[in-house]
């Protein structure tokens, strides 16, 4: 019964702040405007032009609106093509799509294709990693997804939000971190020696990583406009962000997941050592987090590596294939930022495990029982 409780709290909060994520208003988000699904019975490709594998022109689509008040009705909708593969959404019969549509005294005026609809199967492969998760992890399984959730939806309706409205991204990232930071890491694995660990050493290593970004952002001259979409963002209204900060912020974020990993390893190992051999002495215990740590750092760094290459493996194809030299390569602004973004986080994994073994190995062999033991007890006794 005492596992319970919490569950059943964090599955309703999970169930508030998922109703919250999904609810979305934005559908009318301008006047007269509305987004709706639809499927497509017919498309007419006669102004359309094929170069290569991209598509120039205007298709036209009939669609029959499958939701909303204009639902069963048919109306005709144009799709824009710009010949750009990762923006176009080109058009068969059958395809269920999200259609535009403006109206005008109850009449529908206009119609424009934004893209094929996903939501279905994205929600499909959700509930798959649920499955999975809870299968596997049963009550932890919970915790994390509850994180999950949390953190997702402090991202969009703080972080986002706060970006887009010119706080200081710098600034606005690092509160959102340790709040996430605590979130996570206290709803695994409590408000308890081991969760205490692993938030120091995750926000120790975040404020190296924060000083190492500004250290080294200046000096290699990087704006942050070699992250994705920022000069779309820019040319769309927002032409005051701060794009070098914003890119600084997107750094720490990347790297304060690994940290977390890494911090939580090496204090559930500390403990788990603790309790097997609860005579060990201080030294002792320290030592056995670092080679903990050793082994989770080895791993991990490359795991950085490769998450990073993975994002840019159709670039680095093309540099193979225009036979660029190696001076090209590392000199060009896309590269040096991700070579900063891996190496900075790298940096900052590496210093998280002996910082967490360090604290841990003193929380854990302290003859002092921690106020949080206490109250526990003073409860029960109580009681």
């Amino acid at each position: 019964m005492k596992k319970v409780a919490p569950i059943v709290v964090m599955i309703v909060l999970m169930s508030i702040l998922l109703g919250a994520l999904l609810y979305d208003n934005s559908s009318q988000n301008t006047e007269g405007v509305e987004e709706v699904t639809a499927l497509v019975h017919e498309v007419d490709n006669s102004d359309v032009v094929s170069g290569g594998v991209s598509k120039i022109g205007f298709q036209t689509v009939v669609v029959e609106i499958l939701e909303g008040k204009y639902k069963g009705q048919q109306i005709e909708a144009t799709n824009n093509l710009l010949g750009q593969l990762e923006l176009d959404t080109f058009c068969k019969p059958d395809d269920k799509i999200v259609v535009a549509i403006k109206e005008d005294n109850g009449q529908i005026t206009n119609g424009i294709v934004l893209e094929h609809y996903r939501q279905d199967w994205e929600f499909i492969l959700f509930a798959f990693f649920v499955v999975c998760l809870i299968v596997y992890a049963r009550f932890t399984g919970v915790k994390a997804l509850f994180s999950f959730v949390a953190s997702l939806f402090v991202i969009w309706k703080f972080l986002i939000p706060g970006l887009l409205n010119g706080n200081n991204p710098l600034v606005l990232a690092s509160g959102v971190l340790v709040l996430l930071s605590a979130i996570i890491i206290f709803s695994i694995a409590g408000f308890t020696k081991k969760g205490i660990s692993a938030f120091i050493g995750t926000i120790v290593g975040l404020l190296v990583t924060i000083g190492l970004t500004l250290i080294f952002g200046d000096k290699l001259n990087l704006n942050g406009m070699t992250s994705s979409f920022a000069p779309t963002l820019l040319f769309s209204g927002h032409h005051d962000l701060n794009m070098k900060y914003i890119f600084y912020a997107a750094i720490i974020i990347g790297a304060s997941g690994a940290a977390m990993d890494i911090a939580m390893d090496v204090a559930a190992s500390m403990e788990e050592i603790k309790m097997k051999k609860p005579d060990i002495n201080t030294k002792e215990l320290i030592q056995s987090g670092f080679n903990v740590g050793r082994a989770v750092i080895g791993t991990m760094t490359t795991t950085l590596l490769l998450a990073y290459s993975g994002g840019y493996l159709t670039l680095l194809m093309l540099f193979m294939t225009k036979n660029s030299s190696f001076v090209r390569i590392l000199n060009l602004k896309i590269v040096a930022s991700e070579i900063m973004r891996t190496v900075v986080g790298s940096i900052g994994l590496v210093l998280v495990a002996p910082i967490t073994a360090i604290f841990a190995g003193w929380i854990y062999t302290t003859e002092l029982k921690s106020i949080f033991s206490e109250s526990k007890e003073q409860v029960e006794t109580e009681i």
